[in-house]
């Protein structure tokens, strides 16, 4: 299992690596830790870790993915941004002014290409269908532009993070 977890400004990959009981084996980053961990009461976690112990109290936030996170000397507040939570943001984050590159967030299928180069696009055209956890999502300009180039085609399949459309 892999997860993507924002530690107040700092985002991490987390991986679990195996899981024998209470043992358990994560890599952050690059980086391998092999702990001991059992939840004594409710949200209170007690950790082994070199020899170690550590008491942590997590408390569930606004939703599922969001976490405060209490040590006896720091808090954290703690993201999970797993592939839904990276299709939402993108649905609300969109173009910004100095954004010109349309780039999907999460691995999926082009559907569709409406536009090719040249294309005088305006606020609210689709430049690319994405299918992705079996949804289609739509990619728009919010702002008036002219389609410099198209970097996909229909049937393509497209990585998180990849640039479909460059616009100016």
């Amino acid at each position: 299992m892999s997860l993507e977890i924002k530690i107040n400004d700092r985002t991490a990959n987390v991986d679990q690596v195996s899981v024998d009981g209470s043992k358990y084996i994560i890599r952050v980053d690059d980086k391998s830790y092999e702990v001991d961990a059992i939840e004594v009461e409710n949200g209170v976690y007690s950790f082994l870790y070199k020899g170690k112990s550590y008491n942590i109290e997590v408390i569930e936030g606004e939703n599922s993915k969001n976490f405060s996170v209490n040590t006896w000397r720091d808090s954290y507040e703690i993201d999970i941004i797993d592939a839904e939570r990276k299709y939402l943001m993108s649905r609300t984050s969109g173009e910004s002014d100095d954004e010109l590159h349309i780039k999907v967030p999460m691995p999926g299928k082009v559907v569709r290409v409406p536009v090719k180069v040249g294309d005088e696009v305006k606020a609210g055209d689709t430049v690319a269908v994405v299918s992705a956890m079996k949804m289609e999502s739509e990619y728009k300009v919010k702002q008036d532009r002219v389609i410099k180039e198209v970097l996909v085609q229909e049937g393509d399949i497209v990585k998180g993070g990849q640039t479909m459309v460059v616009v100016e």
